[in-house]
């Protein structure tokens, strides 16, 4: 019961920071009748309410995971941190292989089938992304490129 509380706590919190940030946003006199602050304070709304929800209303407290999964997760947010920083240099084919294959295997540890899966992964992704989105990514390195 603690643990929702204190979730729902910080969530009221955070909703109510979002409601104070959406408020700060600029309209011109061009805009649309509601405005581009309707839709945050709408979600700050939700926000605050479920907030609320947790905190009257806390379920049992849970059976939280043991060391090996929270290891587990803790590797996953380190793979998840590296893949944010090597994307840039490295292009998008090879770190999104690397750091989906990875995360493959923490969730099921076959490395042949996590690496196929993570290279198919990255390709299908980028002919999404790269032609379906129309975004500028490039597939590999700059330099490499030329």
């Amino acid at each position: 019961m603690a643990s929702d509380r204190i979730l729902g706590l910080v969530t009221v919190l955070g909703a109510l920071a979002y409601f104070a940030g959406a408020l700060q946003i600029q309209t011109s006199f061009l805009a649309d009748p509601l405005g581009p602050r309707a839709f945050p304070i709408v979600i700050a709304i939700g926000g605050v309410l479920c907030g609320i929800g947790m905190l009257l209303r806390p379920d049992p407290e849970p059976a939280w995971p043991g060391l090996r999964a929270w290891m587990g997760m803790g590797l996953a947010l380190i793979v998840l941190v590296a893949y944010a920083y090597t994307i840039v240099p490295l292009g998008f084919l090879i770190p999104t292989a690397i750091a989906s294959a990875m995360i493959g295997y923490l969730i099921e540890p076959k490395a042949a089938q996590s690496a196929v899966m993570g290279a198919g992964l990255s390709a299908v992704l980028f002919i999404i992304f790269k032609y379906g989105l129309g975004l500028g990514l490039f597939a590999l390195p700059r330099w490499l490129m030329g």
